[in-house]
């Protein structure tokens, strides 16, 4: 099997209503890449349409290699994540939450942005782009949280929470990360800065949800991101 230009991880946790469209739009990206889906133990139908899905699957041009992992139980998004991480053959690794929140064809910008100026890391920042609709506390705990990322990092990221971060896979496998749930989108940024590697941002669309719609964010996960924040900076692994 030759070496995808792209992994991309696509944690699902309790998904049904949008993960085969989100798979589909993936594959549909006119780049060499491999898919590792991680389902985190589904409970609402989601484990079925992966199987389904991945019996009518067949390699083509742009997509290699499709591999759908079911979790035993629900061991959090960041477990999921670095299961890819471990498991990912292709140059660069990103990943691509399971809500359409995040709109796959801006990866391509973030790839191209990473080889253009050799960067090993490209993030895709919504606060460089107007998102259609105000989300109260969540836009402010972003905020918060990506000054408070500034203030302890000295790094000029403005969102520091995104999904989008493209990394080449190497760097993203040497980082000893040990987070296991969403904290781990403040943890990896930390470890990046810890040994000097400078982050790169693009703008990126998004169109985020509510939690009647399904979103899974809730207070307690800024708490932790805080905390994961700090304890790395401290710690300076």
């Amino acid at each position: 099997m030759r070496k995808p230009k792209l992994t991309v991880i696509v944690p699902v946790y309790n998904e049904r209503k949008t993960v085969w469209e989100i798979l589909k739009r993936v594959i549909a990206l006119p780049v060499s890449k491999e898919i590792i889906v991680v389902d985190n133990c589904s409970t609402d139908g989601t484990r079925e349409l992966l199987k389904a899905f991945e019996e009518q699957w067949q390699p083509d041009e742009y997509t290699h290699r499709l591999e759908i992992i079911f979790q035993p139980q629900n061991l959090l998004k960041g477990t999921s994540v670095k299961t890819g991480i471990r498991r990912a053959h292709g140059e660069y690794v990103i990943v691509q939450d399971a809500d359409l929140e995040y709109n796959p064809d801006d990866i391509l910008q973030l790839l191209e942005h990473a080889q253009n100026h050799n960067a090993p890391v490209v993030f895709g920042s919504r606060l460089l782009r107007r998102v259609d609709k105000c989300e109260g506390i969540f836009a402010f705990g972003r905020r918060f949280l990506s000054w408070l990322f500034r203030a302890l990092y000295r790094a000029e990221v403005t969102d520091v929470a995104t999904c989008y971060k493209l990394m080449r896979t190497d760097v993203a496998q040497a980082l000893p990360l040990q987070s296991k749930g969403f904290e781990l989108d403040f943890e990896i940024p930390a470890r990046l800065r810890l040994r000097g590697i400078p982050i790169i941002e693009v703008p990126i669309s998004y169109k985020p949800r509510s939690v009647r719609e399904g979103k899974k964010l809730r207070l307690w996960d800024g708490v932790k991101a805080i905390y994961v924040l700090l304890k790395c900076r401290l710690s300076k692994e």
